[in-house]
This record gives C-alpha cells, structure tokens and sequence, in this order.
C-alpha cells in the first residue's frame, strides 16, 4: 500500500499535474478532493471529463465515471468483489477505492489515452431496430459504419507507418544523394551539349532524336492499348456467351413452363414459408430471446471472483449429476414401451435435421438472391442516374418534407421516451441495490436469531425444500407433455413416412438407373479430362518456349537496331571531320594567298603573333611601371604632408583672426564704458 502511494504521489508531482504533494498531505485529502483528483487524471485521459464536479450531481459524476472507466475496461481489484460497493465507495469518495485506481491510470496513461480516443469513434450508437425500418435512417446508419471502417483502416495505417522506422534523417540523405546525382547529370548533359555542338547540323539531329524517341514511346503506348482492348474485347465476348446460355435456358424454362409446375413451385414455396413461419423462426426466436434475457441477467449481477466461479461450477456439476440419474430412472422406468418407437425416434430426428439443414441452406440461397437482385437494382439505378435522374415536383417535394417532418418527430418523442426509461431504469437499479442490502441485513439477522435458538440453516433448509418441489413438479409436468407431444409426432411421423415410401418408389427406381448414368458420364468425363490436360500442358510448354525464343529475337534485333544507329551517327560524324580536314589540308597547300589565309593554322598563327607582341608591350609597360613606382611613392607622401601642412596653417590662421575678432569687440565694450 506504501509503494502504490509512493508511485501515485510520484506521478501527480510530474507533468502534466504538478500537485506537490507528499504521501502525508496525499493521505489526508478529504472524499471531495479526492474525486476531483480522481477526475482531473480521467480528464487528462479524455478532455471531455476536464469539469468541476461541485457542478454536478454526485450520481452524473458517478455514472460518467463509471462509462469511462468501462470504455478503458477496468477491473476492481480483488478486494472490492461487489460491483455496488465499488460505485458507492465512487460516489462517496472511498480511499480503498480510489487509491487503486489511481494506480492504474497511473500506470498506464498513454495507453489508456490512446484507447481513449478510439473509444470516441469507434464505440457503435445502437439505433433501435424500428428506426431501421426508416430507409433515410438506414442509409445515415450504413454510412455511419462505413465511415467507422475507414477510421479503423486509416488508424491501422498510421500505426504501421509509425513503426516503418522512417526517419527524417534517413530522408535528408536520400535527398542530397538525389541532389548530387542530379549536379552530375546536369554536368554531364552540359558536357554532352558541347561535344555535340562542334557537329555540324547538330540542332536537326537532336530533333530527329526527339522525335525517334517520341515515336517510340507511342509505339509502346498504342501497344498497350492494344493489348487493353484485346482483354477487354475477351471479356466482353465471354460475358456475351454466358448471356446468351442465361437467355437459352430462360427460354427454355419458359417453353417447359405448365400451370402444373407452377402450381407445385408455388405450393413448395408455400410450404417452406410456413415451415420457416411457424417452426424455425419462433425457435430461433425463444433461444434469442433466452440468451438476451441470461445476458442481461449476467450483466445486472456483480463481477464475480474466483470462489463464486468455483462455487458455480461444482453447483453445475451437481445439477448434472441428478439430471442424469433422473434420465437414467426415466428410462429404467419406460423401457419396454420405449424400445418400440427408439427407431422411428432416431429417424424422426435424422429428418428433423436434415429438415433444419436444408431450410438453412434455402434460406441462404434465398438471401444470396435478394442481394443479387439489390445489386442489379443499384446498377440499373447507377444507369439511369448516369442517362438523366428525374426531378421532384413541388407536390411531392412537400409530401416529402412532410414525411421527414413527421418522422423527425416521431423520433424525438422515442428518444425522450428512451431518456425516461434511462432515468427510470438507473432508479430502479439504485432501489434493487437498496432492496437487496435490506435483505443482506434481514438474512444476516435470520442467521443470528436462528444460532441463538440452536437451529441455524433453519431457513436456508426450507427455501432448498421448496425449491427442489417446485422443479420436480414442473419436472414431472414436462415429462407428460413430452411424452404426449411424442406419441402424436409418432403416430404422425409414421402416416408420413409411410405416404414418403410410396410415393418414392417409383422416383427410386429411376434415380438408380440415373445414377449408374451418371457414373458412366462421369468416367468418360474424367478420361476426357485427363486427355485434355495433357494436351493442354504440352501446347503450355510450347507456347512458353516458343514466346521465350520469340523474346530473345526481339531483345537482339533492338540492340542490333541500336548499335546500327550509333555506327551511322559516328560514321557521320567522322564523314564530317574528314571533310574539314580535306579542306583544311587544301587551303594550306593552296598558292594562293587568299585562300592561305583562310586556313585554320594559318589564322590561329596571326592569332598567336598578336598575342605575343601585345605580351611584349604589357611587358615593358610592366617594366617602366616598376621603375617609376618608388619615387613616384615618395612623391605622393611629400604632397600628402604638404597638404597636411597647409591644413594645419589655415585652421592655425582661423583661430588667430577668431582671437582678433574677440579682442575688439571686448575694446569697443570698454570704450563706450568710460564714454557713459
């Protein structure tokens, strides 16, 4: 008890709390405190719980509690067995209770907040089954759940990126290693740019390039779409062949048709109808109805530990033990008599369920073809929205919101109803509670006027005594009904087993040769089926190689292609080279002088010859520049401290003829003085 003060002291002083406390001011918070802490952990947990509880109601408090605390599915420890002694020792504010759970959320903060936070998305709204009947509400409820489906999926995703192991890192490398290849592409296109603009006619052969490469990529496209469209066209054929099977035996079923047939189709409908209506349903019905009623039952009683599970279990064991010994008796008892309708019993029930298996399997068959039919019903309704969707005119567009109206009303009025039988269900709840303390209290002072009077059990005894009464007579009423129920169902059973045989023996008698028939095709079918397989294999087998030869040839031709087209492209471009160099070689040898100079050499030798001499005078321009640097440095301080100098003697003068000025002026002061 010490360490989990310890722990929740410790947590409460961290973030997001910080309550400074210390285990002896934690000790000694009153109830109230001690829920409003309790509440601020489970507003951490869901902002939605971050209230005041003196603004509510102690029950509103307990209650919200208590829904969130399901939603995060905590268990009462071991200590606190009884479920309403856990949600008063809630509302009162109990340290047993509290400090517990504490611990837990506590323990588990960031696992309880993301669970927390699914729970507001993922928690299903129960709509009645009647509100179902609405087809708007339908359609609001369908996308409801959709639209939870997509979270669950989205919510998936996000956990599995976050556990990809992605980091930015890792990104920011790939980027600059992206951006450094990029750099070298760049300056490998700009190296490949002047190497080929040395070409001559390089402009149209990049453009020819383009255009190849466009063409191409065309090919491939078209290609493609031939290939689409052959897919497309195979399927459109087949979906055409299964139409038109579809139609041959639709026409056929219609050119067989007889108001017989129909007659006994429609009477077999009916009969599987009333089988399902008075039979199947109403037992479905009753063990839903059973099972509902022993859920509620299990959910309105406190959680359980693991002596009451023991205690439940032998209790379990002892009821079978004296079911059996009671079947056992009931047999000894009837066995002659019942060894004579043992078979038609077994047979009965071999029918019975086959009778259930085959409904089933109707039904199945049955609801596979309504949703069928939903679908064709969307498709052609897809269709007709596609060709144009009819408008609402004024008239029905008010009938409409008339009938929204209406419903909107109806609607609330269920749902106030549904919020007074919430209200009425929790008092009722809270005066079981309180009736069954009372009792608790009144057994436990049965038990001590009983001890004292020397006959404790006293009670107990009686209530098993009359118990056990009760359900031998409601054991032995049953037994008479099922015995009656049983012999009817005999004598039935026997009249129709007996119509099944005769009727059945002709159907017999075919249904043997149909299936010595049928065993025949069979056998043909599977010789026919093996010849073919191994006909089909091989033409598989040579196919595949035919295809991988036909690949290999393709892949050779296109390298051949390419290397042809590179040997033309350097055999022109050599063509090109050779040619100048003829013309070069020309205009060199040439006497003319004219056409020497138009030779390369010799204009790169003028070339050169200019440089030289243009070298040669920068040179004794460097050389003069050099020799006159030092006194014409020399020169340039003296005249910067000659104009210091005469600074100096301007600013030296300035102030004499201030001086001067000043000196008059206080002469004139003193003459007119001694004038006055």
């Amino acid at each position: 008890m010490g360490d989990q003060m310890q722990f929740i002291v410790e947590k409460l002083n961290q973030e997001p709390f910080r309550k400074n406390y210390n285990l002896i001011s934690f000790d000694s918070l009153e109830s109230v405190q001690l829920l409003q802490l309790l509440n601020d952990v489970l507003g951490e947990i869901d902002p939605k719980h971050a209230v005041d509880i003196r603004e509510e109601l102690p029950e509103q408090t307990a209650k919200r509690m208590l829904s969130l605390l399901g939603i995060l599915k905590y268990k009462p420890p071991g200590n606190v067995s009884d479920l309403s002694a856990f949600r008063q020792g809630l509302v009162t504010g109990s340290k047993p209770v509290i400090h517990p759970l504490l611990h837990w959320l506590l323990q588990r903060t960031n696992e309880l907040k993301k669970r927390a936070y699914l729970a507001r998305f993922l928690v299903k709204l129960e709509v009645p089954a009647e509100f179902l009947q609405d087809d708007t509400v339908a359609d609001i409820n369908k996308q409801y759940e959709e639209l939870m489906e997509a979270f669950k999926n989205l919510h998936k995703e996000y956990e599995q990126l976050k556990i990809s192991g992605l980091s930015t890192a890792e990104i920011r490398r790939d980027i600059s290693a992206m951006e450094e290849e990029k750099d070298q592409l760049v300056k490998r296109v700009e190296r490949l740019k002047k190497r080929v603009e040395t070409v001559q006619n390089h402009q149209r052969m990049l453009e020819i390039a383009r255009q190849l490469r466009l063409e191409k990529e065309r090919e491939e496209s078209l290609a493609q779409q031939k290939q689409e469209q052959k897919s497309q066209l195979f399927h459109a054929e087949q979906r055409l062949q299964r139409a038109q099977l579809q139609l041959k035996e639709m026409q056929d079923a219609v050119a067989d048709s007889k108001p017989e047939s129909l007659m006994k189709k429609l009477e077999e409908e009916i009969n599987f109808n009333s089988y399902l209506v008075t039979e199947k349903m109403p037992r479905e019905l009753e063990s839903k109805k059973a099972s509902v009623y022993l859920l509620q039952k299990v959910v309105a009683e406190p959680a359980m530990t693991q002596s009451d599970l023991t205690a439940l279990q032998s209790e379990i064991n002892e009821v079978n033990a004296q079911m059996n010994q009671l079947t056992e008796k009931r047999m000894m008892k009837y066995e002659p008599t019942d060894s004579k309708f043992s078979m038609y019993r077994q047979q009965a029930s071999i029918i019975s369920r086959k009778k259930e298996a085959k409904a089933e399997e109707l039904q199945a068959a049955k609801e596979e073809m309504s949703r069928l039919e939903r679908q064709v019903q969307q498709r052609s309704s897809q269709a007709h929205e596609l060709e144009g969707s009819e408008i609402l005119t004024e008239d029905e567009l008010k009938q409409y919101v008339n009938k929204l109206r209406s419903k909107n009303t109806l609607y609330k009025k269920k749902r106030l109803e549904i919020a007074e039988i919430t209200a009425e269900y929790g008092i009722l709840q809270r005066t079981e509670e309180l009736l069954k303390q009372r009792h608790e209290a009144i057994q436990q002072q049965l038990q001590a006027i009983e001890e004292k009077k020397g006959i404790s059990g006293y009670s107990y005894t009686q209530e098993e005594l009359e118990r056990v009464s009760a359900v031998k007579s409601e054991m032995d009423e049953m037994k008479g009904q099922t015995l009656d129920n049983m012999s009817e169902m005999v004598k039935k059973l026997n009249a129709v087993v007996a119509e099944k045989k005769a009727s059945l023996a002709p159907v017999i008698k075919e249904l043997r040769q149909l299936r010595q028939k049928c065993q025949e095709l069979t056998q043909e079918c599977d010789e026919k089926k093996i010849q073919y397989d191994s006909c089909a294999a091989g033409l598989e087998s040579n196919r595949s190689a035919l295809e991988q030869e036909v690949k290999g040839l393709l892949e050779a031709c296109a390298q051949e292609e390419s290397n042809y087209r590179y040997i033309h492209c350097m055999k022109r471009t050599l063509e090109v080279q050779l040619q100048r160099a003829k013309e070069e070689m020309k205009a060199y040898v040439s006497p003319d002088p004219q056409e020497r100079r138009k030779a390369i050499r010799e204009q790169y030798t003028r070339m050169i010859l200019e440089q030289e001499n243009l070298g040669k005078k920068l040179r004794e321009k460097q050389k003069v520049v050099r020799e006159s640097h030092g006194p014409n440095m020399k020169q340039r301080k003296m005249w910067q401290d000659f104009e210091q100098l005469m600074e100096c003697k301007r600013e030296c003068f300035q102030k004499q003829q201030n001086q001067a000025a000043i000196g008059q002026v206080i002469q004139e002061g003193g003459k007119d003085r001694l004038v006055l």
